[in-house]
Protein backbone atom coordinates (compact mmCIF):
# COMPACT_ATOMS: atom_id res chain seq x y z
CA UNK A 1 0.00 0.00 0.00
CA UNK A 2 2.50 2.49 0.62
CA UNK A 3 4.36 1.81 -2.65
CA UNK A 4 1.12 2.49 -4.21
CA UNK A 5 0.63 6.08 -2.09
CA UNK A 6 4.13 6.95 -3.36
CA UNK A 7 3.40 5.97 -6.95
CA UNK A 8 0.40 8.20 -7.00
CA UNK A 9 1.70 11.17 -5.17
CA UNK A 10 4.95 10.32 -7.75
CA UNK A 11 3.02 10.51 -10.44
CA UNK A 12 1.30 13.78 -10.18
CA UNK A 13 4.31 15.26 -9.48
CA UNK A 14 5.61 14.28 -12.52
CA UNK A 15 2.49 15.30 -14.00
CA UNK A 16 2.29 18.91 -12.71
CA UNK A 17 6.24 19.05 -14.24
CA UNK A 18 5.88 17.64 -17.67
CA UNK A 19 2.31 17.46 -18.78
CA UNK A 20 1.88 14.09 -19.42
CA UNK A 21 -1.48 12.36 -18.36
CA UNK A 22 -1.77 10.56 -14.67
CA UNK A 23 -1.79 7.05 -17.28
CA UNK A 24 1.49 7.75 -19.12
CA UNK A 25 3.24 9.59 -15.87
CA UNK A 26 2.72 5.86 -13.84
CA UNK A 27 3.79 4.23 -16.94
CA UNK A 28 7.17 5.83 -17.30
CA UNK A 29 7.69 5.68 -13.32
CA UNK A 30 6.93 1.88 -13.52
CA UNK A 31 8.89 1.68 -16.39
CA UNK A 32 11.93 3.26 -14.53
CA UNK A 33 11.64 0.83 -11.89
CA UNK A 34 11.64 -2.22 -13.74
CA UNK A 35 14.99 -0.65 -15.58
CA UNK A 36 16.30 -0.27 -12.54
CA UNK A 37 15.86 -3.99 -11.28
CA UNK A 38 12.86 -3.72 -9.40
CA UNK A 39 10.81 -6.30 -9.78
CA UNK A 40 7.32 -5.38 -10.60
CA UNK A 41 3.94 -7.24 -9.87
CA UNK A 42 2.61 -9.44 -12.57
CA UNK A 43 -0.54 -6.98 -12.65
CA UNK A 44 2.17 -3.86 -13.40
CA UNK A 45 4.19 -5.33 -15.83
CA UNK A 46 0.10 -6.41 -18.01
CA UNK A 47 -0.39 -2.46 -17.44
CA UNK A 48 3.16 -1.33 -18.88
CA UNK A 49 2.85 -3.78 -21.83
CA UNK A 50 -0.72 -2.89 -22.88
CA UNK A 51 -1.85 -6.61 -22.41
CA UNK A 52 -3.68 -8.80 -20.07
CA UNK A 53 -1.85 -11.37 -18.51
CA UNK A 54 -4.58 -13.87 -19.55
CA UNK A 55 -4.45 -13.12 -22.87
CA UNK A 56 -0.98 -13.79 -23.29
CA UNK A 57 -1.08 -16.87 -20.94
CA UNK A 58 -3.32 -18.36 -23.45
CA UNK A 59 -1.56 -17.74 -26.70
CA UNK A 60 1.96 -17.84 -25.39
CA UNK A 61 1.89 -19.88 -22.06
CA UNK A 62 3.68 -17.95 -20.80
CA UNK A 63 3.21 -14.79 -18.36
CA UNK A 64 5.06 -11.19 -18.62
CA UNK A 65 7.36 -12.07 -15.28
CA UNK A 66 8.67 -14.84 -17.07
CA UNK A 67 8.82 -13.02 -20.54
CA UNK A 68 11.01 -9.86 -18.64
CA UNK A 69 13.02 -12.53 -17.55
CA UNK A 70 13.44 -14.37 -20.33
CA UNK A 71 14.29 -11.28 -22.61
CA UNK A 72 16.29 -9.67 -20.41
CA UNK A 73 18.50 -12.84 -20.35
CA UNK A 74 18.95 -13.30 -24.02
CA UNK A 75 22.71 -11.49 -25.12
CA UNK A 76 21.43 -9.13 -27.85
CA UNK A 77 24.59 -7.74 -29.56
CA UNK A 78 21.78 -4.52 -29.71
CA UNK A 79 18.28 -3.96 -28.92
CA UNK A 80 16.59 -3.74 -32.10
CA UNK A 81 12.76 -4.22 -32.26
CA UNK A 82 13.81 -6.67 -35.26
CA UNK A 83 16.39 -8.46 -33.93
CA UNK A 84 14.49 -9.19 -30.74
CA UNK A 85 11.12 -10.27 -32.72
CA UNK A 86 13.65 -12.34 -35.18
CA UNK A 87 14.91 -14.57 -31.77
CA UNK A 88 10.96 -14.98 -30.49
CA UNK A 89 9.87 -16.24 -34.16
CA UNK A 90 13.18 -18.67 -34.46
CA UNK A 91 12.55 -19.71 -30.65
CA UNK A 92 9.02 -20.01 -30.22
CA UNK A 93 5.90 -21.53 -31.98
CA UNK A 94 3.87 -18.34 -31.70
CA UNK A 95 1.16 -16.66 -34.70
CA UNK A 96 3.42 -13.48 -35.60
CA UNK A 97 0.70 -11.44 -33.96
CA UNK A 98 1.61 -12.67 -30.76
CA UNK A 99 5.58 -12.18 -31.53
CA UNK A 100 4.68 -8.86 -32.32
CA UNK A 101 2.89 -8.47 -29.15
CA UNK A 102 5.22 -10.02 -26.93
CA UNK A 103 8.45 -7.99 -27.97
CA UNK A 104 5.97 -4.51 -27.81
CA UNK A 105 5.16 -5.39 -24.54
CA UNK A 106 8.19 -6.58 -23.43
CA UNK A 107 9.70 -2.69 -24.97
CA UNK A 108 7.26 -0.84 -23.31
CA UNK A 109 7.93 -2.98 -19.78
CA UNK A 110 11.69 -1.84 -20.07
CA UNK A 111 11.01 1.56 -21.38
CA UNK A 112 11.95 1.56 -24.99
CA UNK A 113 8.51 3.04 -26.02
CA UNK A 114 5.35 4.05 -24.74
CA UNK A 115 1.61 2.91 -25.68
CA UNK A 116 0.92 3.86 -28.83
CA UNK A 117 4.72 4.98 -30.05
CA UNK A 118 7.22 2.91 -32.01
CA UNK A 119 10.87 2.44 -30.69
CA UNK A 120 11.56 5.36 -33.16
CA UNK A 121 9.20 8.13 -31.12
CA UNK A 122 6.54 8.46 -33.95
CA UNK A 123 3.20 6.88 -32.95
CA UNK A 124 1.04 3.89 -34.25
CA UNK A 125 -1.86 2.76 -34.47
CA UNK A 126 -3.88 -1.21 -33.47
CA UNK A 127 -7.16 -2.77 -34.15
CA UNK A 128 -7.83 -6.21 -34.54
CA UNK A 129 -11.59 -7.61 -35.58
CA UNK A 130 -12.26 -11.31 -35.51
CA UNK A 131 -14.85 -12.36 -38.26
CA UNK A 132 -16.70 -16.01 -38.90
CA UNK A 133 -14.62 -16.77 -41.88
CA UNK A 134 -11.64 -19.28 -42.90
CA UNK A 135 -8.54 -17.78 -42.41
CA UNK A 136 -8.17 -18.42 -46.44
CA UNK A 137 -11.04 -16.09 -47.14
CA UNK A 138 -10.19 -13.45 -44.50
CA UNK A 139 -6.64 -12.86 -46.36
CA UNK A 140 -8.33 -13.15 -50.03
CA UNK A 141 -10.38 -10.05 -48.55
CA UNK A 142 -7.22 -8.02 -48.00
CA UNK A 143 -4.66 -9.34 -50.03
CA UNK A 144 -6.96 -10.00 -53.40
CA UNK A 145 -7.35 -6.13 -55.15
CA UNK A 146 -10.27 -7.15 -56.96
CA UNK A 147 -11.88 -8.52 -53.80
CA UNK A 148 -10.04 -5.88 -51.36
CA UNK A 149 -11.76 -2.95 -53.66
CA UNK A 150 -15.58 -4.10 -53.45
CA UNK A 151 -15.32 -3.56 -49.85
CA UNK A 152 -12.42 -1.03 -49.30
CA UNK A 153 -13.11 1.38 -52.68
CA UNK A 154 -10.98 4.60 -52.68
CA UNK A 155 -7.84 3.01 -50.60
CA UNK A 156 -4.75 3.22 -52.45
CA UNK A 157 -2.06 1.06 -51.00
CA UNK A 158 0.97 -0.77 -52.01
CA UNK A 159 1.72 -4.40 -51.10
CA UNK A 160 5.35 -4.75 -50.09
CA UNK A 161 5.35 -8.45 -49.28
CA UNK A 162 2.61 -10.80 -48.22
CA UNK A 163 2.96 -13.92 -47.08
CA UNK A 164 -0.48 -15.71 -47.83
CA UNK A 165 -2.70 -16.03 -44.43
CA UNK A 166 -0.18 -15.08 -42.68
CA UNK A 167 0.67 -11.42 -43.26
CA UNK A 168 0.88 -8.59 -45.41
CA UNK A 169 3.10 -5.55 -45.41
CA UNK A 170 2.08 -2.33 -47.22
CA UNK A 171 2.14 1.21 -47.87
CA UNK A 172 -0.52 3.51 -47.81
CA UNK A 173 -1.72 6.25 -49.97
CA UNK A 174 -0.01 9.09 -47.14
CA UNK A 175 3.43 6.77 -47.09
CA UNK A 176 2.42 5.34 -43.34
CA UNK A 177 3.62 1.49 -43.43
CA UNK A 178 0.63 -0.71 -42.10
CA UNK A 179 1.08 -4.08 -41.17
CA UNK A 180 -1.52 -7.02 -41.33
CA UNK A 181 -1.18 -10.02 -39.55
CA UNK A 182 -4.10 -12.71 -39.81
CA UNK A 183 -4.51 -15.81 -37.27
CA UNK A 184 -6.98 -19.07 -37.52
CA UNK A 185 -9.63 -19.47 -34.59
CA UNK A 186 -10.69 -22.24 -36.06
CA UNK A 187 -11.88 -23.83 -39.51
CA UNK A 188 -14.47 -21.04 -39.42
CA UNK A 189 -13.24 -18.22 -37.72
CA UNK A 190 -10.17 -15.97 -37.79
CA UNK A 191 -8.79 -12.35 -37.08
CA UNK A 192 -7.03 -9.90 -38.66
CA UNK A 193 -4.39 -7.54 -36.79
CA UNK A 194 -3.84 -4.00 -38.09
CA UNK A 195 -0.59 -2.25 -37.50
CA UNK A 196 -1.08 1.39 -38.65
CA UNK A 197 2.53 3.06 -38.46
CA UNK A 198 4.36 6.46 -38.07
CA UNK A 199 1.71 8.64 -37.11
CA UNK A 200 2.75 12.30 -36.81
CA UNK A 201 0.71 12.72 -33.17
CA UNK A 202 -1.19 10.84 -30.69
CA UNK A 203 -4.23 12.46 -31.87
CA UNK A 204 -3.45 10.48 -35.27
CA UNK A 205 -4.05 7.19 -33.10
CA UNK A 206 -7.51 8.09 -32.30
CA UNK A 207 -8.44 8.68 -35.54
CA UNK A 208 -7.32 5.68 -37.53
CA UNK A 209 -8.74 3.60 -34.97
CA UNK A 210 -12.24 5.00 -35.67
CA UNK A 211 -11.56 4.61 -39.28
CA UNK A 212 -10.70 0.84 -38.68
CA UNK A 213 -13.75 0.24 -36.94
CA UNK A 214 -15.83 1.62 -39.76
CA UNK A 215 -13.72 -0.51 -42.25
CA UNK A 216 -14.10 -3.31 -40.28
CA UNK A 217 -17.90 -2.69 -40.52
CA UNK A 218 -17.63 -2.60 -44.28
CA UNK A 219 -16.13 -6.03 -44.27
CA UNK A 220 -17.96 -7.79 -41.76
CA UNK A 221 -21.39 -6.32 -44.24
CA UNK A 222 -19.08 -7.83 -47.34
CA UNK A 223 -18.50 -11.23 -46.41
CA UNK A 224 -22.09 -11.77 -44.82
CA UNK A 225 -23.16 -10.90 -48.45
CA UNK A 226 -20.65 -13.21 -50.01
CA UNK A 227 -21.67 -16.19 -47.66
Amino acid sequence: MPKDKDLKRLARERMEKTGESYTTARAQLLAKRSLAGERLSETALAELAGMSTEALVRATHHDWSWWLDYLKGVPFKTKEHREITRYVEENFDISAWWVQSVVIGYERIVGLREIGQSRTGSYEANKSKTLPVPIETLFNSFGDATTRGQWLPDVDWKVRKATPNRSIRLEWADGCPVELWFTAKGDAKSSVQIQHRKLASKEDIARIKEEWTARFEDLKRFLAAQS
